[in-house]
């Protein structure tokens, strides 16, 4: 096995982790802007990103909607370097063996 490819899977992780976090952030920003999506309970949840995604319940202002794609963008980024991970290992043959 190649050397590098330890560390190129690692720092690609790592931008995978650091594009899914800032999806998540979005979908936040996008629930606290959606009075159909906020959080009115006290307690704490998870982000309703299925609900952002499908623009479910989601505030139709301009701006809201804007970020609303970017995170779509984000995601989609985050599919597309699996995609790529996966066809780069196909590719090439990596394995433990």
């Amino acid at each position: 096995m190649n050397p590098l490819f330890p560390i190129l899977t690692g720092l690609w992780g790592l931008v995978m982790v650091a594009v899914f976090i800032q999806a998540i952030r979005l979908s936040y920003r996008i629930e606290a802007r959606s009075p159909d999506l906020t959080n009115t309970s006290g307690f704490p949840r998870n982000a309703m990103i299925f609900h952002t995604v499908t623009n479910s319940g989601v505030a139709r202002d301009a701006e809201t909607q804007g970020m609303r794609r970017r995170m779509n963008l984000l995601l989609l980024v985050n599919l597309l370097g699996f995609v790529l991970l996966w066809a780069g290992i196909s590719m090439f043959g990596y394995s433990e063996a």
